[in-house]
């Protein structure tokens, strides 16, 4: 098993996180793993994306070329990395800000409203909790459980009420995408 993954988006939306936390919980699991950031010099309000590489064995580069999934929280990432994909692969959209769709008809398209979900929580800064919710789903690339164990690792749960919030936005772009 090899798993691919480009998450992208603005600085600010969580997307480092995104690809640090499915790391950690790939790694959890006992899968090798490789990730690898990449951020413009303004954090917040730049363009920010990582690369998760997950398999079994040992990952010869960290580089995921053609990747089996995009997620995009933006435009621009998608326009950037939809060439990228690999062929049939599955590309997660953003859908609470990105009304375009990739120009490419063999990708499997996601439209996840994490923004609107998020604010409906109460709580805007976990869209992308959300989306990793639809992510984990759809991949099945390790479990909710050993995800939402990684996340409160690696986000803390000494401030009241960030365990329970990340659970509930994991939750509801969990549920989101159906069967």
């Amino acid at each position: 098993m090899m798993t691919k993954a480009i998450f992208s988006g603005f600085g600010g939306q969580g997307v480092l996180m995104m690809g640090t936390s499915l790391a950690h919980s790939a790694m959890s699991s006992g899968y090798h793993v490789t990730y690898l950031p990449a951020y413009g010099a303004e954090m917040r309000g730049g363009t920010a994306n990582c690369t998760v590489a997950i398999g079994n064995e040992e990952i010869a580069s960290p580089v995921a070329s053609e990747p089996d999934y995009l997620i995009a929280m933006n435009s621009p990432s998608l326009f950037s990395f939809q060439t990228k994909v690999a062929a049939r692969g599955i590309v997660f959209l953003n859908s609470s800000i990105i009304s375009d769709r990739p120009s490419r008809s063999d990708l499997t398209v996601y439209s996840v409203p994490c923004g609107d979900i998020a604010q409906d929580l109460g709580n805007t800064r976990v869209a992308n909790v959300v989306m990793m919710g639809a992510f984990i789903k759809k991949s099945g690339v390790v479990t909710p459980e050993m995800y939402l164990k990684s996340l409160e690792t690696i986000m803390g749960s000494r401030k009241k009420g960030v365990a329970e919030v990340n659970r509930k936005a994991f939750a509801a772009g969990f549920d989101y995408i159906k069967d």
